[in-house]
């Protein structure tokens, strides 16, 4: 590891970034390096122009990736460097205003019935009936359940940020359940699970993973059927949108799903059956007598 790099990792570390956002912020400024074969530190603000215009136009990259290749290029020059470049300034990533996927109700039992391993399906059931982050629900410990209060204690979630949600009855039981089968005293999903290999008791088994937990779901997707373009991710939205049909305050899901901005949590009013039925009723009235005229 360089000089350079392990001081911008220094710096990260002294504002209080999470170790995944350090290792998320390093990585585009190594890559930058790469694309020059130059140590940044000896770019020019007109070869960060280049590159960032790259970045948009040749690689096309995706909106999330622009913007975490931005946050970690901006760090490095500003705060590692102390180089204020208007460049830095001005370039943003370019708007998108996508709908997430959102499955039916139907559709959730569908794939999580459909998830043949048993600690894959009991954490992708407690992620969508808790409305929990990847992560959150694959690195869920025991200490975190509380089982009298009927809540799921959520650690130093997106922006460090600490919430309580709302644990049902039928996923308490799910977790006692499939607790018994491994005995695990730290990790509600230890990842020798599945082979059986590991000493599933053992705290120093670690949790699933991310990429094993994504490619479970994404499998009991195709083999479903189901043509949405879904992931983990989107239990968590259809989590959301189905409590706000059900007629949960808007306040609460906010609270639930751990967002800072009620403008975040605003997006399911858009997604919400509901609401497209409603409108759907006067575009039916107006077009009724068009039918009538074939």
């Amino acid at each position: 590891m360089t000089e350079l790099r392990q001081r911008m990792i220094a710096d990260l570390r002294l504002r209080g970034y999470s170790e995944r956002t350090v290792q998320a912020y390093v990585h585009p400024v190594a890559r930058l390096a790469q694309h020059y074969r130059t140590p940044p530190d000896r770019l020019t603000e007109e070869q960060l122009r280049d590159y960032l215009l790259h970045l948009t136009h040749v690689q096309k990259v995706s909106r999330s990736t622009h913007t975490i290749a931005l946050c970690g290029i901006k760090f490095f020059y500003q705060h590692t460097l102390g180089r204020q470049w208007k460049v830095l300034e001005i370039a943003r990533p370019r708007a998108e205003k996508k709908l997430p996927a959102v499955l039916s109700r139907d559709e959730v039992v569908q794939i999580l019935a459909a998830v043949r391993t048993s600690v894959y399906r009991a954490c992708l059931t407690t992620i969508y009936s808790c409305g929990l982050r990847l992560l959150e629900g694959a690195q869920l410990q025991v200490p975190d359940i509380d089982g009298g209060r009927k809540l799921v204690h959520v650690h130093h979630g997106k922006g460090a940020l600490d919430r309580y949600v709302p644990l049902p009855d039928a996923t308490l039981t799910l977790l006692r359940e499939f607790w018994r089968t491994h005995r695990n005293p730290l990790w509600l999903f230890p990842t020798g699970t599945r082979s059986h290999v590991a000493p599933l008791h053992d705290p120093a088994v670690g949790p699933i993973s991310r990429a094993s937990l994504q490619s479970a779901f994404v499998r009991a997707v195709k083999n479903c059927g189901i043509r949405k373009q879904a992931h983990v991710h989107t239990l968590r939205h259809s989590y959301a949108t189905h409590l706000l049909e059900d007629g949960v305050p808007l306040q609460l899901i906010q609270e639930y799903l751990g967002h800072k901005s009620a403008r975040t949590t605003t997006l399911y009013t858009h997604l919400t059956r509901e609401l497209r039925e409603a409108a759907l009723q006067p575009i039916n009235r107006l077009t009724a007598t068009l039918h009538l005229a074939h």
